[in-house]
């Protein structure tokens, strides 16, 4: 196992040098985010975080991610350059010694809360989604902006966004799924790269949107579409966990022994009666998560692959960017690699 954290490149108020204190820690998780999607990333931004990483002794070996163009999930205009796009981007991340790419095929917006900041008995706050904050709102009527929405999209752009994903429907964007990777995992193969889809999040639908990266079935029908090493899953448990449907350490050790899991996010929710959920610390008794049975299964499968703490609460009165504060993300780190030194040492 691999332990990574991530880092939002200069911009981000976390260090690369207070990453390095976290014990355990190897690798940083980034990306090139000054560019559009769509776009080729320069060679001197890889080259530049690369070097970074390695004078404060981590390794810049996973990107999350190179976003998909939403011309490439709605299989129109020019995809076909978009695709070469992509797939020259991959072959830039590998030159420069990138192992694992993440990406989604999320339609419109990456992920959906409805509250950055809950306020927890404690002090802390989080990241949460609760349904009775969702009634009424109707993205094609009113002019709304959720958290975790693209908000360089126009509030006309995004209602022509939806509407086109209407007219798809899942089936189409299975396609187009199929289509983006019977172009990409083959250069992926070719670089030595793993490419890793990351799960819808919440993993059901959200204002009719089609949503695929759901459940066990699907996941089952995504790795059969390009049946190779290189098109494997990030496995959210946070986001496939925040449906009482999924049943996460059973997910865990079935995709772990195929082989098909390229990256962990690793993160506990707390879901609600009516469905919602509560982003909480990475404890297991803080959630619906049994996070000793996750790493469990990971260690019994023999996963050698990417692991990162995911959102974290803000304590300690941190502020920063919601979800990606370093104090709780770093006690999380911590507990992950506990759990896995206890559960291999077990084995022995």
């Amino acid at each position: 196992m691999k332990m990574s954290f991530r880092w939002y490149g200069e911009s981000d108020p976390i260090s690369l040098e207070y990453i390095s204190q976290i014990p355990g820690m190897h690798s940083i998780v980034s990306a090139v985010y000054d560019v559009k999607p769509g776009e080729v990333w320069p060679e001197e931004s890889l080259a530049k975080m690369k070097k970074q990483c390695e004078e404060h002794g981590l390794v810049f070996d996973v990107v999350e991610s190179i976003p998909v163009h939403e011309d490439i999930k709605l299989g129109r205009n020019n995809v076909d350059e978009l695709l070469e796009v992509y797939c020259e981007n991959i072959r830039r991340c590998a030159k420069y010694g990138v192992k694992c790419v993440t990406y989604n095929f999320m339609p419109v917006f990456d992920w959906t809360r409805t509250q950055l900041d809950k306020k927890a008995p404690d002090g802390s706050t989080s990241l949460v989604m609760y349904w009775d904050q969702m009634k009424g709102l109707d993205p094609l009527k009113d002019d709304i902006h959720l958290p975790g929405w693209d908000s360089s999209y126009t509030q006309d752009e995004v209602r022509e966004l939806i509407n086109a994903y209407g007219e798809i429907g899942e089936e189409g964007l299975w396609k187009n799924l199929e289509k983006f990777l019977k172009k990409v995992i083959p250069v992926a193969e070719e670089c030595g790269v793993v490419m890793a889809i990351h799960p819808d999040d919440p993993p059901y639908p959200i204002f009719g949107l089609p949503r695929i990266i759901t459940c066990e079935a699907n996941l089952d029908r995504f790795l059969k579409l390009v049946d190779s090493p290189a098109n494997s899953l990030c496995l959210c448990t946070g986001s496939l966990g925040c449906a009482k449907s999924n049943d996460i350490p059973a997910m865990v050790r079935k995709y772990s022994a195929m082989g098909r899991i390229g990256f962990m996010h690793i993160r506990n929710v707390k879901i609600m009666e009516d469905g919602s959920f509560e982003e909480r610390a990475h404890l297991s008794s803080c959630g619906s998560l049994d996070i000793y049975e996750i790493v469990k299964a990971l260690v019994e499968t023999g996963f050698d692959g990417y692991v990162r703490p995911d959102h974290g609460r803000m304590i300690w009165g941190e502020t920063g960017k919601p979800g990606y504060g370093l104090f709780d993300r770093a006690l999380g780190a911590t507990y992950i690699n506990g759990l896995f030194e206890a559960c291999e040492k077990d084995r022995k």
